[in-house]
């Protein structure tokens, strides 16, 4: 079964619409859907395209986890919590912290 919004970015972004806020709603979708590779894909060019974006840079380190690369998510959390901090982006500064909590039980 298909994603109507995801098949709507993906059209989107193969029309050259590309932005960061694109490629997190597509990446964020894709997550919803547990295509968690093809999000983390698209969260890291919205990194790219848009460093200060701590919500980005959670759902990357939420993807990777799923994946099972920790080390990558660990980073991803890291640089999201920097970004978060000095944004004043509280609520998703806590919840990197409750993912970094998590990456260290394992």
């Amino acid at each position: 079964m298909t994603n109507p919004i995801i098949e709507r970015l993906r059209a989107q972004l193969e029309a050259g619409q590309d932005s960061a806020l694109l490629r997190f709603g597509l990446g964020s979708a894709l997550f919803n859907a547990k295509s968690y590779a093809e999000a983390a894909e698209h969260l890291q060019l919205c990194t790219e395209q848009m460093p200060d974006h701590s919500a980005a840079w959670k759902l990357l380190g939420r993807s990777r986890m799923a994946l099972g690369e920790e080390q990558r998510a660990r980073l991803a959390f890291e640089r999201g919590l920097e970004v978060a901090r000095a944004r004043g982006d509280v609520q998703v500064e806590r919840e990197i912290g409750v993912f970094l909590q998590k990456l260290s039980k394992n």
